[in-house]
C-alpha cells in the first residue's frame, strides 16, 4: 500500500507540472514582445493613426472588428482566403471595415521582426490606438495571442449580438463570454462613434414605440420605407466623431438609433449604468478601457495553438 501511494507522488507532481505550464502560457501579457520585438507597438500606432487620418470613421470600424473578432480573440475574421468566411456572415458582410489597415500594419511590423506578431496581436492594439485616435481612453493591451488557422463562420452567426435583441438576450450573450451587464453597457457606449445601415434600425424609427418622434422623423430622411437599404447614419448625431457619453444621454431622450441600443435604457436592469454613465463621462471611459481588456481575454489561442501568419488575411 505504502509502495502503491509512493509511486503515485511522482505522477501526481507531473500532472500538476504540466497543468502550471499549460496555465503559464494560456497567460497574456503587456510584455511579450519586449524582447522579440520591442518596437511592434509603436509601429502598430504609426500606422493605424495613418489609416485613421484618412478616414476618421475606420476608428470605429477597428473597435467593431476587433469586437466582432473577440467573440473568440484568434484573428479569425481577418481571413478571406476561403469561400466559408467571418467577413461573410450577416453581421459583417458589407459592414465591418478596417481589414486593410490591419494588414498594412501587419506589412509594417513583419520589416522589422518578421514571423513575431500575430494579426491577433495587431488587431488589439489597433482598437486601443483608435480609441484614442478619437479621444476616447488608452489601456494596456495584453500580447501573446496566436492566430486561427480557420475562419468560423458558425461561431459569428451563433455568438454574435444581434440589433433585434431583447435586453435579457443581450445579458445572456455577454455573460456567455464572461462579460457583466456594465462591461456590455460600457462596450455598447463605442457606438458613439458608429454607423448603422438603414436595414438595422428602419422598423425601429417607422414602426418603433419607445422612440422620440422628432429623433424618427429626422431619420427617416436617409432611410426610405422600402429602399436604400444599405444607406448608413451615424448612431449618434451631437458628437459622432468622439468617443463620448453622449451616446448615453441620448438614450435617456430616447434617441437609441438601434432596438439593441435603447433596450438599455428602457425600464431594466441597465438602467442605472446608463444614467450614471450619462452623468460621469470619466466613469464611462474608466469603464469602457477595462470592459476592452477584459474583451481582448475571451478565449485567445496562446502557446503552440494556431499560428503567426505572415498575411493577415491567409493562413501560412
Amino acid at each position: 500500500m505504502a509502495s502503491n501511494a509512493f509511486a503515485f507522488v511522482p505522477a501526481l507532481l507531473f500532472l500538476l507540472m504540466m497543468l502550471f505550464s499549460s496555465t503559464s502560457k494560456a497567460q497574456l501579457s503587456s510584455t511579450f514582445y519586449d524582447k522579440t520585438c520591442p518596437n511592434a507597438l509603436s509601429t502598430i500606432r504609426t500606422s493605424i493613426r495613418a489609416g485613421i487620418s484618412r478616414e476618421r470613421r475606420m476608428a470605429a470600424s477597428l473597435i467593431r472588428l476587433h469586437f466582432h473578432d473577440c467573440f473568440g480573440c484568434d484573428g479569425s475574421i481577418l481571413l478571406n482566403d476561403t469561400a466559408n468566411n467571418e467577413r461573410e456572415v450577416i453581421f459583417n458582410k458589407n459592414s465591418a471595415r478596417g481589414y486593410e489597415l490591419i494588414d498594412n500594419a501587419k506589412t509594417e511590423v513583419e520589416k522589422i521582426c518578421p514571423g513575431v506578431v500575430s494579426c491577433a496581436d495587431i488587431l488589439a492594439v489597433a482598437a486601443r490606438d483608435a480609441s484614442v485616435a478619437v479621444s476616447g481612453p488608452s489601456w494596456t493591451v495584453k500580447l501573446g495571442r496566436r492566430d486561427s488557422t480557420t475562419p468560423y463562420p458558425y461561431v459569428a452567426l451563433s455568438d454574435l449580438p444581434r440589433f433585434t435583441e431583447s435586453l435579457p438576450e443581450l445579458i445572456a450573450r455577454f455573460e456567455h463570454k464572461g462579460l457583466s451587464e456594465r462591461d456590455m453597457v460600457a462596450l455598447s457606449g463605442s457606438h458613439s462613434i458608429g454607423q448603422a445601415q438603414c436595414f438595422t434600425f428602419r422598423d425601429r424609427i417607422y414602426n418603433g414605440g419607445d422612440i422620440d418622434a422628432g429623433f424618427a422623423s429626422t431619420r427617416r430622411r436617409g432611410c426610405p420605407v422600402s429602399s436604400g437599404d444599405s444607406k448608413l447614419a451615424p448612431l449618434e448625431l451631437v458628437t459622432p466623431n468622439q468617443l463620448d457619453n453622449n451616446y448615453f444621454k441620448n438614450l435617456l431622450q430616447k434617441k437609441g438609433l438601434l432596438q439593441s441600443d435603447q433596450v438599455l435604457f428602457s425600464g431594466g436592469s441597465t438602467d442605472t449604468i446608463v444614467s450614471e454613465y450619462s452623468r460621469n463621462p470619466s466613469t464611462f471611459l474608466a469603464d469602457f478601457a477595462s470592459a476592452m481588456v477584459k474583451m481582448g481575454d475571451i478565449e485567445p489561442l496562446t502557446g503552440s495553438a494556431g499560428q503567426i501568419r505572415s498575411i493577415c488575411h491567409a493562413v501560412n
